[in-house]
């Protein structure tokens, strides 16, 4: 067996020996640590497949540490220095940046599938920061940088891995060291998927013209992509080639947020006694709470989760009217989820832009304010290593019941958003937060139409989804109202350090 020192469950251990004969097969030997050049282009893709606590991230986090130290590459994304001959190469990749920033939390130096498929085109003077900082070059000297300032750079590094964050670290902004952008035309070699549940079959298609060897990471208790057909990608994979974890990790260290996510695997569980098992659990543990309003406090940083759009529309308008929001502008602190780059092609290099520095359909975003020019916003990228930017914006704040969403304002072109106070929970997927809301009412609706998804009925699709998206506490609203906030809206804790970022119910400045 080549497993590490760490204690694996025997379906770890399983999945680890599966993984480690595909490498092998393709030159890379986790035993020895020897690395060969790939033989032929063969393509081979493989699923580790668990519900929430199975331990997917863990196997993840180590499969990647082990390579490293077997000498394979580690692609972030952001700079991948020279090209050196029969180097093997590993990209950890998630659908968005909000996943890539929980994998990076732990410690995984993860980026986006979009940031994999197109690459900076850095100064010639400050690469030669970049190669020091990835140990391919001497400590540099540049003209207006400090040693001060290289040492900032050179600390962010070892904390995060990133030569645009290091850059920002020692004063520089994305536009003094990159210069443009450019599609990958090189293929990479071994890929780590997490949250494949939220790929189509297009986004596979895509990733295995890069990446030859594929390893998936999915949850099969999710909601499958609202664009696809047919399922999850990895269910179609040979069974040979499907990696189940079945031991609950996180349940066993007595996570009631678990338990109920586990709980609605049990045929015999309606809606009903579902939230009689949520009631009992609030009742032993506080971080379980059968909640009878909505939290506008927590709405700011951390959506409501709903099912329905006309929910979602009435929630963002009672939460803007809450803060005293004017209709013709947003105020500081709002919150923002991308609907998308809406440029011309002849922008295509700034539009490359924008989606590098995290700006892609789905992004969490903060408004900051009005930026410089008209039609300007200054913008905080939540999970993107480089948070702050500026940018031409398009801002839609929908209105129930009219086909046409009002906009505050609006430059001519650049990114679209929509109002990020209630999300979807579809949308939901692949991010994480200190504690999440979940409207209850909108997935009794679901439960009583009776509806399916995927084999499972709808309204324990979206209850396991939006549950399992709490890291510490769940907060299950059951009715349909709205408590006020403790205090004006501001952006200040943007800045504060990610470990000090945690939400309560009190204040959205703790």
């Amino acid at each position: 067996m080549t497993t590490p020192a760490l204690q694996f469950s025997d379906d770890q251990a399983q999945a680890w020996d599966s993984i480690a004969d595909l490498l092998a097969a393709n030159g890379v030997n986790l035993t020895d640590a020897l690395l060969t050049p790939p033989m032929g282009d063969s393509s081979a893709v493989m699923a580790v497949i668990g519900k929430a606590g199975s331990g997917k991230t863990l196997l993840l986090a180590e499969l990647t540490k082990a390579l490293k130290e077997a000498g394979v590459s580690i692609v972030s994304g952001d700079w991948e220095g020279k090209r050196k001959k029969d180097r093997r190469t590993l990209a950890v990749l998630a659908p968005t940046n909000k996943a890539a920033a929980v994998l990076r939390n732990r410690g995984v130096p993860a980026t986006t599938i979009h940031r994999i498929l197109y690459t900076p085109v850095y100064d010639p003077e400050y690469e030669r920061i970049a190669e020091w900082l990835a140990g391919e070059g001497t400590r540099p000297e540049i003209e207006g940088l400090t040693d001060v300032a290289l040492d900032r750079a050179w600390a962010s590094y070892q904390i995060n891995t990133s030569v645009p964050a290091a850059l920002a670290a020692a004063g520089l902004r994305g536009s003094d060291f990159i210069t443009g952008w450019k599609r990958r035309e090189d293929p990479l070699d071994i890929g780590f998927i997490d949250e494949s549940s939220m790929l189509d079959q297009k986004a596979l298609d895509d990733l295995k013209e890069i990446f030859p060897t594929l390893v998936l990471f999915g949850d099969p208790a999710q909601l499958p992509p609202v664009q696809g057909t047919g399922g999850m990608v990895f269910e179609k994979l040979p069974e040979k080639d499907r990696l189940i974890l079945n031991r609950i990790h996180r349940q066993e260290a007595g996570n009631p947020i678990l338990d109920l996510a586990h709980a609605l695997a049990d045929p015999s569980v309606d809606f009903y006694k579902f939230e009689r098992l949520v009631a009992e659990a609030a009742a032993k543990d506080p971080r379980v709470v059968l909640a009878q309003r909505v939290e506008s406090d927590l709405m700011a940083r951390s959506p409501v989760l709903v099912w329905r759009n006309a929910t979602r529309i009435r929630l963002i308008h009672a939460f803007r009217g809450a803060y005293g929001a004017p209709e013709d502008a947003l105020i500081p602190g709002e919150p923002l989820i991308c609907d998308g780059i809406e440029l011309p092609m002849k922008h295509r290099k700034k539009r490359l832009d924008l989606e590098a520095r995290g700006l892609i359909k789905g992004a969490q975003v903060i408004y900051r304010g009005p930026g410089s020019k008209p039609g300007f916003s200054k913008l905080w990228v939540m999970g993107a290593e480089e948070p702050q930017l500026s940018a031409a914006s398009i801002v839609k704040i929908e209105k129930e019941g009219e086909e046409e969403p009002f906009i505050p304002y609006a430059a001519r072109m650049g990114a679209a958003f929509l109002h990020g106070a209630a999300v979807t929970i579809h949308k939901a997927q692949g991010s994480q937060w200190d504690t999440v809301q979940v409207f209850a009412p909108d997935i009794e609706v679901a439960a009583k139409m009776g509806r399916s998804e995927s084999g499972q009925p709808l309204w324990k699709r979206l209850a396991y989804v939006a549950i399992t998206r709490a890291e510490r506490e769940l907060r299950w609203v059951v009715r349909n109202r709205l408590a006020r906030p403790s205090g004006p809206l501001g952006v200040d804790d943007l800045h504060m350090p990610a470990a000090e970022l945690k939400l309560t119910v009190q204040s959205d400045e703790d």
